[in-house]
């Protein structure tokens, strides 16, 4: 797997760059935001890992112009304590974030987790491509599992790899409250803590792209203290 890492600090980039390099990963990396975004359309890469806190063109900015070309996914490096950045990360469409400064064994099971999550929806692509699609009809949806497409009111949704994994799993469960660690373990394929709020950032995300109800509330609706709902009209 092809990983390029984007962060100023060349010291922590060489160390990560090593340990990555030796748990069998093929690592570039670039010291800035501008090379980083340079060297993604130039070459294929796997996974992106960005540093938030770059000069010049930060990793919040580069995530920003990414997410108009490229569903590349990508693990976000944060400081540690700043909630806000992560929150702000992933509604940008990060699908990781990672507190610095980080264990490099914590990053490479990170990266593992979203590459597997990656390579589900490719193999999902693929399949497609040879079979024809089922599509599912769920009130105002066409679910379509086998290209990862998702209509509502017969207009695709633009979705990360992450949304549109939550939002199969609450449209498999329709009309049923799905709980935290559930959603949590089906769709991000890791437990939920109790600080975590990444799910809270990614529904957050889906909310603004779904219709309202007829009576103008969010479809998805938080069951406080115990998981989310997706409402049917």
């Amino acid at each position: 797997m092809h990983i390029l890492l984007i962060d100023d600090d060349t010291e922590l980039t060489d160390l990560m760059r090593r340990f990555l390099s030796h748990e069998g990963f093929v690592v570039d990396s670039a010291a800035d935001g501008e090379a980083g975004l340079k060297r993604i359309r130039e070459d294929v890469f796997d996974l992106a890992v960005i540093d938030v806190m770059m000069p010049g063109k930060s990793g919040m900015d580069l995530l920003r112009e990414l997410r108009t070309f490229s569903r590349l996914p990508v693990i976000m490096l944060t400081a540690r304590g700043e909630e806000m950045d992560r929150i702000i990360g992933l509604e940008l469409g990060a699908d990781d974030y990672v507190p610095k400064p980080c264990n490099p064994r914590e990053l490479a099971a990170r990266i593992r987790a979203v590459l597997r999550r990656s390579e589900a929806a490719k193999q999902s692509d693929s399949k497609a491509q040879d079979e024809a699609s089922q599509v599912q009809r769920i009130a105002s949806f066409e679910w379509h599992p086998q290209s990862r497409r998702i209509l509502e009111k017969g207009a695709e949704l633009v979705l990360t790899s992450s949304e549109y994994n939550i939002l199969s799993v609450l449209l498999d469960h329709a009309g049923e409250v799905v709980e935290k660690n559930t959603l949590s373990e089906l769709a991000l394929g890791k437990r939920h803590g109790p600080f975590d709020r990444t799910l809270d950032v990614h529904i957050g995300r889906i909310r603004k792209k779904l219709t309202p109800l007829d009576n103008g509330e969010a479809r998805i609706k938080t069951v406080r203290g115990v998981g989310w709902l997706l409402a049917l009209d």
